[in-house]
């Protein structure tokens, strides 16, 4: 099981990470750089910076980045009983519209499948939830009548919009995914419902973090969320409040 140096590390490199993003995107756009440069400059550095990191910490773990696997530096994941999942920058596109603030960091520890440890940096917003703090999640408010549905800003996938009208949901339109898994864990909304496509690193992180705030995480017909598998395509997934998941999973298998 992960260690509490694990989780601490998991924090540490994404905010770190974090730092030097915002170091590279506030340099590139006083310059007047395309986005496109921004893109590039960001992930290529962030993933470089992280796989560094982890490399030198845990030299004897595999990793999974968006970036590349760079198995010349780490063991091969087949059959890995440590895997580190990273994403250097989750919502490459609102990165590099400064000064947006919905991207984020993802770092995660799986094991045997299951994310142990993990954390999602909001470089922007200047702070990172992780499995390192017992307080995340601590503190949201009571659920209520009224519930609030975060969705991807430019393709709500139409399950979420089902799920939404069924709860009588508001919809919030949000950049990346794991803002918007943050946003459930802050209490900003109830409810995050994915579907049409994404990979092992875009969600491994926010659900390590939102399993450790007491949400519910699972595909969306309810199936648990499985990682570090030979195909890292994992295109569907919900993270909502746990007092909500009956209502959720209903919504969408209807």
């Amino acid at each position: 099981m992960a260690t509490p140096d694990d989780h601490a590390l998991a924090a540490d490199l994404a905010t770190r990470a974090g730092v030097l993003l915002l170091a590279i995107r506030d340099r590139l756009a006083a310059d007047g750089a395309p986005a496109a440069l921004l893109k590039h400059e960001g992930d290529q550095r962030s993933h470089e910076f992280l796989m560094a990191a982890l490399a030198e910490h845990r030299p004897a773990d595999a990793v999974l980045s968006e970036e590349g696997t760079a198995h010349a530096v780490h063991p091969d994941r087949a059959g890995a009983d440590r895997t580190w999942i990273i994403d250097p920058v989750d919502g490459t596109r609102e990165y590099s519209e400064p000064p947006r603030s919905d991207w984020a960091v993802h770092v995660a520890l799986v094991e045997a499948g299951r994310p142990t440890a993990g954390a999602v940096a909001l470089p922007a917003l200047g702070f990172t939830l992780s499995t390192a703090d017992p307080t995340v999640g601590a503190g949201l408010p009571p659920i209520g009548t009224s519930h609030r549905m975060v969705v991807s800003r430019s393709r709500p996938p139409a399950e979420a919009l089902a799920a939404c009208r069924a709860l009588g949901a508001e919809l919030v339109e949000m950049g990346s995914a794991g803002a918007k898994a943050m946003a459930v864990v802050r209490g900003e909304v109830d409810a995050y419902v994915h579907s049409g496509g994404q990979y092992e690193w875009d969600s491994c992180a926010p659900v390590a973090v939102a399993e450790a705030a007491g949400l519910h995480t699972s595909r969306i017909d309810g199936s648990p969320l499985a990682y570090n598998r030979p195909d890292p395509y994992l295109p569907d997934l919900v993270i909502c409040r746990s007092e909500l998941a009956d209502a959720v999973l209903s919504a969408l298998a209807g």
